[in-house]
């Protein structure tokens, strides 16, 4: 099992930048794929980004293709979320994930309920 803590958020205004961070818990950090989702006020959880256990894969939204990079440090135990160019319709709470699979695969990963660990959530605010 894994808990995680995501920081990071904040007000920003656009064309601004944001390091968000998931820092996790647990020795089998490495073992686990991670990904970032969002979610806006009246709107369904969408997927941001994901990357595999080892770091090698990573997968983006088209959305955010380009401007957001994910990454992790499996020796810090935390994933990192770096936001450049940020629009106004980036504005969410932004939510780490986390399921025990080494591999991500696209058609799955995308999906919410794919991952059993959820931290609590950072706001995002991007004003224009």
């Amino acid at each position: 099992q894994v808990q995680l803590v995501e920081s990071g958020g904040g007000l920003v205004q656009a064309g601004d930048s944001l390091r968000l961070s998931c820092a996790a818990s647990g020795r089998t950090f490495s073992s686990y794929a991670m990904a970032w989702f969002r979610q806006a006020p009246g709107k369904e959880r969408e997927f941001v980004a994901a990357i595999s256990a080892r770091g090698g894969t990573t997968y983006y939204a088209d959305s955010v293709k380009g401007r957001f990079t994910i990454s992790r440090d499996n020796d810090k135990i935390t994933v990192y979320l770096q936001m450049n160019s940020l629009k106004p319709e980036d504005t969410a709470a932004y939510y780490c994930a986390a399921v025990s699979r080494s591999f991500i695969v696209p058609a799955t990963m995308m999906r919410a309920n794919e991952y059993p660990y959820w931290g609590q959530g950072t706001q995002v605010t991007v004003s224009s």
